[in-house]
């Protein structure tokens, strides 16, 4: 597997005579490419919906589990994450050898043995094994790829958007349903519920997503091994991981006691979905304007900071106020606006520093950094709980909130750059350095990785300067 890196080492500015003299243009999704969009999508929302459904609720219910403590309850809130963590790029590449349905199928069996062996525990220790065994079932590398296999280069991200808008909306529904669902058929049927939804997970694999002609490796959508040592070097990027890192361990470690906070705060746990409710959507049109600020305004770092400083202010403010259920409804909100705008801003600024072809890759381990901040937060939770009392937790997240302003104000925010995937054909190896250098001299191309084996030059791209129809006359689509 062999490819080839480039990166202009100029300046790209235009001159006037330059100017760029057509847009990159938009090319819509098949009828086929959707239904493997969506049907996808469909997928990973309810395996996500499953996992995490158990948030707003498991606090409540899981004293009457024998064997309970406060650090076992948070290990069991968390314990998907360490498997997920760890299993998630091996299955990704072992879907490279085997197939991507394969390994999907056999990643949503064990999510449904592991919901099935939650539904069932007579304890606490059974419960954290089930919970162990839902994250061994990491598919999210795999799903990816299969859409990447289903997905023309040119509309390859908005097949990924879907699934991107599939996980925000599985967490709100979550978090609004996870309550009522809990009181009706008690935490061990929504376990079940969780099962169920994983073979109608398997059904749609089978009955709506399209078997792809063939599979292959895309660099700019899973993981490659040879690109981790690259990628692990990168102090922008591990900044971004740590980021990710601490902010799911933040949030899995509140979840540890929040509910218990909204109880004794006067709202009985069937009703905990009237403040997720508005919470969750006060939070989505409160984080648009910040979005604007980042990525169109370019101030990014100003946000990163703000939104670190906030979600720590919010931590402590629970800490203080945890008594009073409209300061606790506020204070989601803030919470929630956070959350949501640094799982937006966060993968962005991920594919803007990887180099060209590595994002994949980056990705991959940006997301590992998620899910074993996932399973920390829930130890340290469940830790903190049980040694201090459920305010100490608040101050796991304030204290996190403190370490992270250091990481975000040292890091170096990348260039706003274009990806972009240019079909070649397969070129005979001596032509490489030739072509890679002239697609370099292309206004606004800024690097170049041209990958023989899968016939394509992914580059990066400053958009305002590129010169599109120069670029095009490279393709062997045009």
């Amino acid at each position: 597997m062999r490819s080839f890196d480039v990166k202009k080492q100029r300046p790209s500015a235009v001159k006037s005579s330059d100017t760029p003299n057509l847009e990159i243009p938009k090319t819509p999704l098949s009828p086929t490419e959707r239904r493997a969009a969506m049907g996808l999508a469909a997928i990973f929302s309810t395996r996500m919906l499953g996992l995490f459904m158990v948030l707003p609720v498991f606090a409540l219910y899981a004293d009457d589990l024998p064997g309970a403590t406060p650090l076992l309850i948070g290990l069991a809130i968390g314990a998907y994450g360490l498997t997920q963590a760890i299993l998630q790029i091996p299955l990704g590449l072992l879907s490279d050898r085997i197939g991507r349905k394969p390994v999907i199928y056999g990643g949503l069996a064990l999510f449904a043995l592991g919901s099935l062996v939650a539904a069932l525990a007579d304890s606490i220790q059974w419960v954290i094994l089930g919970r162990a065994l839902q994250g061994s079932g990491a598919i999210a590398a795999a799903i990816i790829a299969l859409t990447a296999d289903l997905t023309r280069d040119e509309v390859r991200t908005k097949g990924m958007a879907a699934i991107g808008i599939s996980v925000a909306l599985s967490f709100a529904a979550a978090l609004v349903i996870g309550p009522p669902i809990a009181r009706w058929i008690g935490i061990s049927g929504i376990f079940a519920l969780t099962s169920v939804l994983a073979i109608v997970g398997m059904l749609i694999l089978a009955y709506v997503v399209p078997d792809p002609d063939r599979s292959m490796v895309h660099r700019d959508a899973q993981p490659v091994l040879d690109q981790l040592s690259g990628v692990l070097r990168n102090p922008t990027l591990l900044r971004l991981d740590l980021s990710i890192f601490m902010l799911h361990l933040t949030m899995v470690s509140m979840f540890v006691v929040l509910p218990l906070s909204v109880e004794s705060a006067g709202l009985a746990p069937v009703d905990h979905w009237m403040i997720y409710l508005p919470a969750v959507l006060l939070a989505i049109l409160a984080m648009v304007p910040f979005i604007v600020m980042a990525e169109r305004l370019g101030k990014v770092k100003p946000v990163l900071i703000g939104a670190v400083m906030a979600l720590g202010a919010a931590m402590f403010g629970f800490y203080l106020f945890h008594w009073s259920l409209w300061l606790a409804a506020f204070l989601l909100v803030v919470v929630f606006t956070i959350f949501n705008l640094l799982e937006a801003v966060l993968p962005s600024l991920v594919s803007k520093a990887a180099r060209a072809g590595a994002k994949g890759t980056a990705m991959g381990v940006f997301s590992s950094s998620q899910f074993v901040g996932a399973f920390l937060g829930g130890l340290l939770g469940g830790w903190a709980h049980g040694s201090f009392g459920p305010q100490a937790v608040y101050l796991v997240g304030a204290a996190t909130s403190l370490a992270w302003i250091g990481v975000v104000a040292t890091m170096r925010i990348p260039a706003n750059l274009t990806r972009h995937i240019l079909t070649l054909g397969i070129l005979p190896e001596d032509a490489v350095t030739d072509v890679e250098q002239r697609l370099l001299d292309v206004p606004g191309v800024e690097e170049a990785v041209i990958a023989r084996d899968e016939g394509v030059a992914y580059l990066k791209v400053d958009s305002r300067q590129l010169d599109w129809a120069r670029l095009q006359a490279f393709s062997a689509s045009a």
